[in-house]
């Protein structure tokens, strides 16, 4: 083909002057939707199965139209050539890039595919295909994360730590129902992650510009090949819609939190104050002048990371925001700040590893959970269990730990005659229900750090965490 030709727009002919050239440079979108020619190749041989069941193209020519996607799909598959494509002269954006590329290989045949399409859908299809995996590599990430944790959970057996509320000691709970804690909220993200993918799997091929396709195609049929639930329901709106995109940051910037709110707890704990982790030195580095120091910039950096993705949701609400039905060129700059998030799932393989090589101060976190008073919610109970209403109970057992503090003891060390100045209830059967076995055990709710109940909690999230993936991926390619 001739760089006349390769010049040519898609759009050109009711044109007479060329673009100006800085203009030219700046509107094209190749230079970041090259990301897109998977999914580009992938909804192009759907539309070209729609046109061949429409009698617009023939068997043969269906069969050299989709070899030649695929040959150009393998011809792109290398490092190199995927900045062909970002780095190509002439291509507008991935649409085009394909479309002369067919050119190339088969001549005017390849004009031929663009027959009852249009770019508008040809975006929303394969902005929906790319979160749609997208989404899929998160979803096995959470996994990998949730399965470390559990891990962690059970090799930390009864351990114990305390609980806080305030950034104050709160109870003692064991360090596997703190673990379990961060799995529940990765089982949520995961199952909101689930939730967007089901949305968005509606194919919007077939909608045309806007008003849908000039040709009789029968939209099933991309729909189907794509492993979409079914087409959209509306041609407007399958064309302007990117509520998918804007979801899927959301979803992310949970994750982000989540991610961070752990990122967060294991800094601390890992300063000599708390002296709880030991930080894996794998994932650590060190000071250029203090030789002593080891850093933890992995979870500082998980903690930083929040903000981008965050930033990325906000940017598409703003993008979003008063734009009339259908499409609009603004919605080209929704695309960036999705792609720029394809970082979260190496993030979360490396926070994956992270805490499988954490290793816990148990004898430290023990100590914290035994001093404090952290008993002293157990010991109103005790209280409770003999009768006393908990207002009362709560008021005397105050008092017992204001006279503990001014003793310098722990409540456990107080005489049974000492406690009995705030309460006649107190018997010899306090000490042994204020131990630490009996304040962890007291909690035996559903949910609760009680030693039976978390046993039983890791078996049932193991059992989830299991379930996880192949369910994810069912839904996701199928649109189950």
């Amino acid at each position: 083909m001739s760089n006349e030709q390769q010049s040519v727009k898609m759009w050109s002919g009711r044109f007479r002057e060329p673009l100006d050239p800085d203009f030219e440079k700046w509107q094209r979108s190749i230079v970041f939707d090259w990301r897109l020619l998977e999914q580009e190749v992938a909804a192009s041989k759907a539309h070209a199965s729609a046109l061949f069941a429409a009698a617009i193209l023939s068997k043969s020519e269906t069969t050299e139209l989709r070899a030649a996607l695929d040959a150009i799909a393998a011809g792109q598959a290398s490092d190199a050539g995927k900045a062909a494509v970002r780095d190509h002269a002439s291509a507008e954006d991935i649409h085009h890039f394909v479309e002369l590329s067919l050119v190339e290989r088969v001549g005017s045949l390849g004009l031929k595919l663009h027959t009852g399409r249009s770019r508008n859908e040809q975006i929303a299809t394969n902005l929906r295909l790319y979160v749609r995996k997208q989404i899929e590599f998160v979803v096995e990430g959470l996994a990998a994360w949730a399965s470390a944790l559990i891990e962690q959970a059970r090799a930390a057996g009864d351990s114990v730590m305390p609980s806080y509320t305030h950034l104050q000691r709160a109870e003692p709970v064991l360090v596997a129902h703190w673990m379990l804690a961060y799995v529940e909220m990765l089982l949520r993200d995961a199952s909101r992650l689930r939730d967007c993918a089901a949305r968005l799997d509606y194919c919007p091929l077939g909608s045309g510009a806007v008003a849908g396709a000039t040709l009789a195609l029968d939209r099933t049929i991309p729909a189907q090949e794509l492993k979409f639930t079914a087409p959209t329901a509306n041609s407007i709106d399958a064309t302007s819609d990117r509520d998918f995109i804007l979801e899927y940051l959301q979803a992310l910037t949970v994750v982000g939190l989540h991610l961070s709110r752990f990122a967060e707890e294991i800094t601390l704990f890992a300063t000599a104050e708390f002296g709880f982790v030991l930080l894996p030195e794998a994932f650590s580095t060190g000071s250029s002048a203090m030789p002593q120091k080891k850093n933890p910039d992995l979870t500082e950096l998980i903690r930083a990371k929040v903000g981008r993705i965050h930033g990325a949701a906000e940017a598409v609400t703003l993008q979003l925001k008063g734009l009339p039905l259908a499409y609009n060129k603004d919605m080209q700059e929704t695309q960036e700040p999705a792609f720029s998030v394809e970082f979260v799932p190496q993030m979360l393989a490396l926070v994956a590893r992270f805490t499988a090589a954490l290793r816990f101060n148990r004898e430290r976190m023990s100590a914290a959970a035994e001093s404090g008073y952290l008993n002293a919610m157990a010991a109103a109970t005790y209280l409770v269990h003999k009768g006393v209403p908990f207002r009362i109970a709560h008021e005397k057992i105050g008092n017992a730990v204001r006279f503990a503090i001014e003793k310098g003891v722990e409540l456990g060390d107080l005489s049974l005659d000492e406690l009995r100045q705030f309460g006649e209830e107190f018997g010899e059967d306090f000490f042994a229900a204020i131990s630490l076995e009996a304040t962890l055990d007291c909690h035996d709710v559903i949910g609760g750090t009680a030693r039976q109940r978390v046993l039983q909690a890791l078996s049932q999230a193991s059992e989830r965490i299991a379930l996880l993936i192949a369910p994810a991926r069912e839904a996701i390619h199928a649109g189950a």
